[in-house]
């Protein structure tokens, strides 16, 4: 038999049989442990549950915004989101003929404590995902709602301002990609350390944070081909309820892989970060 290249060779030949045997096993159980995790967390239904609220809280705090900068402002503010240009028309139309004034200060907070129901939603995900008992409550933790929402606006705003950093480094394809991968990675760790706090498991969250990443390099990919024609299409064919419809059928896809980036993250840290148990004699 040929002699093993790579990582194998630093095994000793005595060794290798049961450092197969205990990989094998590992990774098959974490298969078989990731399925059972999907059943457990009903990771479709709450991806949907989080696509809905998404779409109820983040673009309500959008047109919110859209009316407080201003008409001369509005076309920006669709350039820095990456609306096409028929959301971009939508917008103007349902804003047309609104001022600043017409978002008093009783509605910003009512628009704000609307969006909390997404805050609600990702913090009972979390909850189960790592089996966290003590939920947060008080007056803290509905702050900490609030400023998940807002760091969420935050993000779509400056995701832009990303692009434009990533343009004025070498190779800016590459470093464009990283630069997302870096943002998506600390998106992904900071939403549920703001919603949690402490009760957020280190090792689960951050290990999370990459797997979200890594899965986002693609569907960043994927969506910049798809979405676009996506919007396009559903606004020719059936009008305003189109777009709503591919939007939230877009935010299901976020909403998945950032749960299923959470379960993979755990089982990751529950396997590989833990001491391997020793072997039966």
């Amino acid at each position: 038999m040929p002699e093993p290249t790579g990582w194998e060779s630093r095994i000793p030949a005595w060794l290798r049989p049961r450092a197969a045997l205990w990989l094998g096993g590992r990774v098959g159980r974490l298969v078989l442990d990731g399925a059972g995790e999907l059943v457990r967390v009903q990771i479709f239904d709450r991806s949907m549950t989080l696509a809905a609220q998404s779409f109820t809280s983040v673009f309500p705090l959008l047109i919110m915004l859209a009316a407080l900068v201003g008409a001369g402002h509005r076309a920006r503010l669709a350039e820095v989101l990456h609306l096409p240009a028929t959301s971009e028309r939508l917008l103007q139309q349902a804003l047309s003929g609104s001022h600043s004034n017409a978002f008093g200060v009783v509605g910003c907070l009512i628009v704000l404590l609307s969006a909390t129901g997404l805050s609600r939603a990702l913090v009972r995900s979390y909850l189960v995902v790592w089996t966290v008992r003590e939920k947060p409550g008080g007056a803290a933790a509905s702050g900490r709602q609030i400023g998940t929402v807002v760091v969420l606006v935050v993000f779509l705003l400056f995701a832009r301002v990303l692009g434009w950093v990533a343009s004025l480094l070498p190779a800016p394809h590459v470093s464009g990609v990283l630069v997302a991968f870096v943002a998506d990675c600390a998106l992904a760790v900071l939403l549920p350390w703001l919603l949690l706090g402490r009760r957020a498991p280190k090792g689960p969250l951050l290990a999370g944070g990459l797997v979200f990443g890594l899965l986002m390099i693609a569907v960043r990919g994927a969506g910049a081909i798809y979405l676009p024609r996506a919007l396009q299409s559903s606004a020719d064919r059936y009008g305003t309820i189109g777009l709503a419809f591919t939007y939230i059928g877009w935010l299901y896809v976020l909403s998945f892989c950032l749960l299923l980036a959470a379960i993979i993250g755990n089982l990751l840290s529950r396997e590989f970060l833990t001491a391997a148990p020793a072997d039966e004699p």
